[in-house]
């Protein structure tokens, strides 16, 4: 008997768009997720969700939203709960793993799998000053195309 791939999953992760694709940041609570997504904000970058996200597959792409009760919110420590604009249906193109120290030169190629689709994969300590700047750079190397 094979397995079928489910077509929809909620992730833990909070999820940002730029340039029309959309970048996962996955990890712990601590880990950094809302305050990388609101530094790739101040960026240019519009928010698509805050700590879980919802994915569905469609036509073999990977689309991100957020659940309808935490949409447009991102919670900012120390300073509570923010309203902002957010997106809906973004496809998917990269998935930030804070939760592993990052490899000083990783083999390329690493993926993970999400609602049957395979998304690349940086691992990144997500409070450096620079994690911006690499996930955007990352999006540019390996992110899928739109």
């Amino acid at each position: 008997m094979s397995r079928v791939a489910p077509s929809s999953e909620r992730v833990h992760c909070s999820a940002v768009a730029i340039g029309g694709r959309a970048v996962l940041l996955g990890g712990r609570s601590g880990s950094g997720k809302s305050d990388l997504a609101f530094r790739l904000i101040d960026r240019g970058a519009a928010l698509i969700s805050d700590d879980y996200c919802d994915l569905r597959r469609a036509e073999g792409r990977l689309l991100a939203s957020a659940p309808a009760t935490i949409r447009g919110k991102l919670e900012l420590r120390g300073l509570g709960i923010v309203e902002l604009e957010s997106a809906e249906d973004v496809p998917v193109a990269l998935f930030v793993d804070l939760d592993h120290a990052p490899e000083r030169l990783p083999e390329p190629g690493g993926t993970r799998m999400l609602a049957g689709v395979a998304v690349p994969v940086l691992q990144l300590a997500g409070l450096e000053a620079s994690a911006p700047l690499k996930v955007e750079q990352a999006l540019r190397l390996i992110g899928l195309p739109l």
